[in-house]
């Protein structure tokens, strides 16, 4: 019997050149797929399903199958900080855990989480934003679709900037939505304009714009005027406006600003996974329009019942843990001087502006015009993963790879140090 194996990320195929059965370990054999009813054509996934995978994830499947094999990883494959959550967080939740009883709680989230991020507002944006529109997530993930769901119906179009989160348009995808990829570049730094969308809407009517700022994969993030002309724009024309703001906090060029900050009928999905460091708790947040409280609320009821009750009580505690996050935050910005110092000394001298979150979006071109091809290789020969810009960019991100810098900051210089000699 002959096979052949090809090697994906994360992945094994194994194809069976000539076999009828497939023997088990006691010599027995078994049907293969093909002849089990319960695998016939008779059932198929949806063509909902057929998304692409996020890259990112399966390159850290494959990191994690190099280090059980005893490799020594420098990940910077994904955006997860290195810290633990706030201690403040860790306490209110053994607190909670001692208490024995943990249940279902109102779809919205607990009131004091939704008080709590009322004064957020407040302190940080100077907006008032009234607790009963704000509504607790199952990470921001849960707020994207909920979003999507509570706005739009099947067929509608929404645009996104390219390079852009890929599980933004997969989700539009798999929910019977259009995502509309808007290539953006330095002309606009990066961000979608009014000119820009304009041209979107010549091709056919656009329900939904969703920007996020910072950005992911770029770090870019959008001026106070540019953030202001697109929301305005959006308003004027009847468009909802969806602002991922779940890297705020975490800006190194200039003031953040909020899209509550130009209007009260955008939506605003935020995460406590980024600038709190808890990103596997699965909470966050949205800030809603009054008219979408109430239909997001009962699709909410069906789909979570309500976030983990511990998850919000700790993401409470959270928000008073400043001076702890900004200890951690100091960390990323000693990451970005070091990478933005090194990375050009070792050939990878073009490179986006990196205003925010904790990611550097490098033009790879130079060695490679396959960066998923690249990443594999890089992370096989020098030990350090990194994400290939096609996760990001089906069309231009052949020629990129994202690093996050959201690892300890010795991790950054052994990245440093293993890159130049692979790339040398």
């Amino acid at each position: 019997m002959q096979h052949s194996v090809v090697l994906l990320p994360g992945l094994i195929l194994i194809s069976v050149a000539s076999a009828a059965k497939i023997r088990d370990r006691g010599g027995s054999s078994r049907k293969t797929e093909s002849q089990d009813p319960m695998t016939s054509s008779k059932f198929q996934p949806s063509r909902r399903s057929d998304v692409a995978p996020f890259i990112a994830m399966d390159v850290l499947a494959e990191a994690a199958r190099l280090e059980a094999a005893g490799r020594r990883i420098v990940h910077m494959e994904v955006g997860q900080p290195s810290a633990p959550a706030p201690t403040a967080a860790l306490e209110a939740a053994r607190r909670a855990l001692e208490h024995g009883r943990l249940g279902y709680t109102e779809a919205l989230g607990i009131s004091p989480l939704r008080k709590a991020l009322a004064d957020h507002y407040r302190a940080t944006y100077g907006v008032q934003v009234p607790a009963d529109r704000i509504m607790a997530t199952t990470g921001s993930s849960a707020g994207f679709n909920l979003a999507f769901l509570a706005a739009f119906d099947p067929g509608d179009r929404i645009v996104l900037t390219a390079p852009g989160y890929p599980a933004y348009r997969n989700i539009l995808k798999a929910l019977g939505l259009v995502p509309v990829e808007v290539e953006v570049g330095a002309e606009t730094r990066w961000s979608l304009t009014p000119e820009l969308l304009d041209k979107a809407r010549a091709d056919g009517p656009v329900k939904g714009v969703l920007v996020a700022s910072p950005a992911n994969p770029t770090g870019t993030m959008m001026t106070a005027e540019a953030l202001e002309d697109l929301v305005r724009y959006c308003e004027d024309a009847g468009i909802w406006f969806i602002s991922d703001e779940i890297y705020h906090g975490l800006d190194y060029a200039e003031g953040q600003k909020t899209a509550l900050e130009v209007s009260q009928n955008v939506i605003v999905i935020n995460s406590f996974s980024k600038y709190y460091c808890m990103t596997g708790w699965r909470i966050g947040w949205m800030v809603l329009p009054e008219q979408l409280v109430r239909p997001t609320e009962r699709i909410a009821q069906s789909l979570y019942i309500s976030p983990p009750e511990l998850s919000q009580i700790a993401a409470t505690a959270a928000l008073g843990a400043v001076q702890e996050l900004e200890d951690v935050k100091a960390v990323y910005a000693a990451n970005r001087d070091l990478l933005l110092a090194g990375l050009p000394k070792i050939g990878l001298d073009r490179l986006l502006p990196v205003d925010g979150a904790f990611y550097i979006y490098a033009d790879v071109s130079r060695f490679s015009g396959d960066s998923l091809a690249f990443a594999r290789r890089m992370l096989e020969e020098a030990g350090v993963a990194a994400t290939p810009g096609v996760d990001f960019d089906p069309v231009h991100g052949h020629d990129y790879l994202r690093f996050s810098f959201a690892g300890a900051h010795e991790d950054m210089k052994e990245a440093l140090e293993r890159l130049g000699g692979f790339l040398a």
